[in-house]
């Protein structure tokens, strides 16, 4: 079955009546003409219809010489290296910039997309992240992103975050939650910078940032108005005696 950028994700598959039993209409171009060739419940079945005409043959024996194989993670991995590329990695989905789950369970269900010109642009549909990534990166705001990146300063390990707390005379302050912090949630396991942290704000939870430590955090939330305002409340309490058990000083 042939896929597409439509949709329903296959060629020569339109959604025309929804919420009827038999919403998918399987269509083909014969003879200068647009002819139906049914309606269906499922847009595979359409696909299939599609699929079995001559003209559904032709189009998939076309692409097929046509089309470059697709690039297999290691491989969209190392074309990047060959090519002294950067696939710049996100806190998103697919774990990589400019790259979308668009279609599950589709022959190429990642999509790359960059802004251009205060629009975003759809650069295709690819097999692997990896391979999406690399497209990504082969266009110029991708080689910006990357020139970005690399002139940003490196994430704080644990222990240079508590000593740059200190040098800051700052405060990170410690709670009873998955992370240990305040103002620290694990948000996005498995990816580079896992730890969100957020304050409240005029009565919102405000987002500051994603970190690679649980300490890089609390450092951010500690350099926040609010961070600095519960960790005078903290000092306060535990002077009185009055600490709440989840938040307590814990700069070392």
């Amino acid at each position: 079955m042939l896929v597409a950028e439509n949709k329903t994700g296959y060629f020569g598959v339109c959604l025309t009546k929804p919420g009827q039993p038999k919403p998918y209409q399987a269509r083909v171009r014969r003879g200068g003409k647009v002819v139906s060739l049914g309606s269906f419940a499922t847009a595979e079945e359409a696909a299939l219809c599609v699929a079995r005409t001559p003209e559904g043959q032709a189009v998939a024996a076309e692409r097929a010489a046509a089309a470059p194989v697709p690039l297999t993670s290691v491989e969209a991995l190392q074309q990047a290296q060959a090519e002294e590329l950067t696939l710049l990695m996100a806190e998103n989905k697919t774990g990589y910039f400019g790259v979308k789950l668009t279609n599950p369970g589709q022959h190429k269900p990642y999509q790359a997309r960059v802004w251009r010109g205060g629009k975003q642009v759809h650069l295709g549909c690819f097999a692997t992240a990896e391979e999406a990534a690399l497209c990504v990166a082969r266009s110029p705001e991708g080689r910006a992103a990357a020139r970005k990146a690399a002139a940003a300063p490196a994430p704080l390990t644990s222990e240079e975050a508590r000593q740059q707390a200190r040098a800051e005379g700052l405060t990170l302050l410690v709670a009873k939650n998955e992370t240990g912090y305040f103002g620290v949630s694990l948000d996005q396991r498995g990816h580079a910078k896992p730890y969100q942290a957020r304050v409240m704000r005029c009565g919102k939870k405000v987002h500051l940032g994603y970190f690679a430590t649980a300490e890089e955090a609390a450092l951010c939330v500690a350099r926040s108005p609010e961070g600095q305002a519960a960790a005078g409340r903290a000092a306060s309490a535990d002077s009185q005696g009055t600490l709440p058990a989840a938040m307590a000083p814990g700069a070392e």
